[in-house]
């Protein structure tokens, strides 16, 4: 019997696309940010020393019965609105057979045929503005499975020597967001990929549900990827990229299981049905183990918890609680601050889009709080391998610090070393300008010195400037500054400069 072909080299994603056209399955995981976990009273935290957030429910030991998280439901209910879902008035939790270390009771506790949430949409713009209709199957409520770490040099299964379980992630909170097929994306299909994914996050972001830090795995998508030849109606078999917890990573991976797939194909070879692993230096995925239908987890019933029901007033009341949808703030915000498209993408990408808004709401213009978050704070925090948000700079800090410069007390040189003083500890805007006596000199006396002896020492650039070559102060200013160690008022210096030589501004 002849081996069946299930690896070759990947086509060219033009060539995959040419002959195939790509279908997607999302299944995005968001960890809820309860205080305690879904059917147990232990802590749900991130960080904490191994297997210290547990207790006798999250670990399974025998007798031990489980109880509902309350505010787990609410968040599931405000998710499944936010995602245009259908809300069942009457759910119920089942139990999810496997068996893997990370699974103390060696079933999970999830939902299967009737989710809390169903029948929705996501529409996500893309880059150029166009709006993708994503459908959603479901949005069902769940339990995390403990963590594995690998011992080995590549921190993978694969070749580890051992594994160890932590638990404090058994039993934390989860709903599971399942997308319908998703057909028609062609090209733009891994940049949907990113799209959705990045449009779930903020979701959950602007409903206060999840911490939504992806490096931290509080939101993970596995990717589904298949394909059908040009013209067929069919399905192919599908691939199921596992835990992808960065938006580049989602986007990249498609790309390359499009691509990876079409060359098993165009081969002659058949696609295994299979768990994949993402490889961020190669930008590849590799062999997981073969991936379970839905009968293969024996899924009946959770005899320990009573159904949840789920009033209409109970509903009303969350729906009308729901914050603005984020795609439409966003469109609103640029709106609203004139920003070119490129400058509000390089917003979002850097994810100052809450820090710019809170500094305009507080007084600056968008213009200037834009200015500073993206330029010396974002300056800051590169040279400090650390985050914006890291750096302790709040939005009355830069509008102080604005203020400071309106005022005409310091210069823009000037207000770039307060922030650095203050980013050490040293106090507010006004604080560190009063304890370094870094306010702008703007004395008559001690301006009108220095530029007679900058004047002197540049006879070249004065015989410009009185030939009428008015942009030849500039070179005269240079020394002023010097001379006052940069706190010159510019204004001031170009008037005296004027005045000396005869000339009206």
């Amino acid at each position: 019997m002849t081996e069946t072909l299930t690896e070759a080299q990947p086509l060219s994603f033009e060539e995959a696309l040419e002959r195939y056209e790509p279908v997607m399955g999302f299944e995005v995981h968001v960890e809820l940010n309860t205080a305690t976990k879904m059917f147990s009273s232990a802590p749900n935290a991130f960080g904490d020393e191994p297997n210290t957030n547990v207790n006798e429910v999250c670990l399974g030991l025998p007798g031990t019965l489980p109880v509902v998280n309350g505010k787990a439901v609410e968040s599931a209910i405000r998710l499944g609105l936010a995602l245009n879902c259908q809300i069942a008035p009457y759910c119920r939790f089942a139990r999810k057979q496997y068996f893997y270390p990370d699974t103390p009771k060696n079933w999970q506790t999830s939902q299967y045929d009737e989710p809390i949430a169903f029948d929705g949409h996501l529409d996500v713009e893309l880059d150029d503005g166009e709006i993708f209709r994503v459908e959603i199957e479901r949005a069902h409520m769940e339990e995390d499975a403990g963590k594995l770490t690998h011992a080995g040099t590549s921190g993978r299964i694969q070749g580890a020597e051992y594994s160890l379980v932590d638990y404090n992630r058994s039993g934390v909170p989860l709903i599971e967001i399942v997308t319908k097929p998703i057909t028609g994306a062609g090209e733009r299909a891994p940049e949907i990929a990113r799209a959705y994914v990045s449009a779930i996050r903020d979701i959950v972001k602007a409903l206060d549900i999840s911490d939504a830090r992806m490096e931290r795995g509080n939101v993970r998508c596995d990717a589904n990827v298949s394909l059908m030849p040009k013209g067929s109606s069919r399905f192919g078999t599908r691939s199921e990229t596992k835990n992808v917890n960065s938006m580049r990573a989602v986007e990249h991976a498609v790309h390359y299981e499009i691509r990876r797939h079409a060359g098993i194909l165009a081969a002659g070879g058949s696609i295994v049905q299979e768990t994949r692993h993402w490889q961020e230096t190669t930008r590849t995925t590799s062999s997981g183990r073969p991936k379970s239908d839905a009968d293969d987890y024996r899924y009946f019933p959770e005899p320990d918890l009573v159904p949840v029901t789920v009033t209409e007033e109970w509903v009303a009341a969350l729906r009308a609680e729901l914050p603005e949808p984020p795609a439409e703030r966003r469109r609103r915000l640029r709106q609203s601050w004139g920003y070119t498209d490129a400058e509000f993408r390089d917003v979002i990408a850097a994810g100052l889009l809450d820090a710019i808004e809170e500094t305009v709401e507080q007084g600056a213009a968008p213009a200037v709080a834009r200015k500073w978050w993206m330029g010396e704070i974002s300056r800051l925090a590169n040279a400090r391998d650390t985050e914006p948000a890291e750096l302790g700079v709040s939005p009355a800090t830069i509008v102080e610090l604005n203020g400071l410069i309106e005022q005409g007390r310091i210069n823009d040189k000037i207000a770039r070393q307060v922030l650095e003083h203050h980013v050490d500890g040293e106090g507010s805007p006004a604080e560190i300008v009063a304890a370094r006596g870094l306010e702008v000199v703007s004395d008559d006396g001690a301006l009108t010195a220095a530029v007679e002896k900058a004047m002197a020492e540049n006879p070249d650039v004065v015989e410009k400037v009185a030939a009428g070559k008015l942009k030849a102060i500039g070179a005269l200013i240079g020394p002023v500054m010097k001379e006052t160690r940069g706190q010159a008022d510019a204004g001031k210096v170009r008037e005296i400069v004027l005045q000396k030589l005869g000339i009206e501004g």
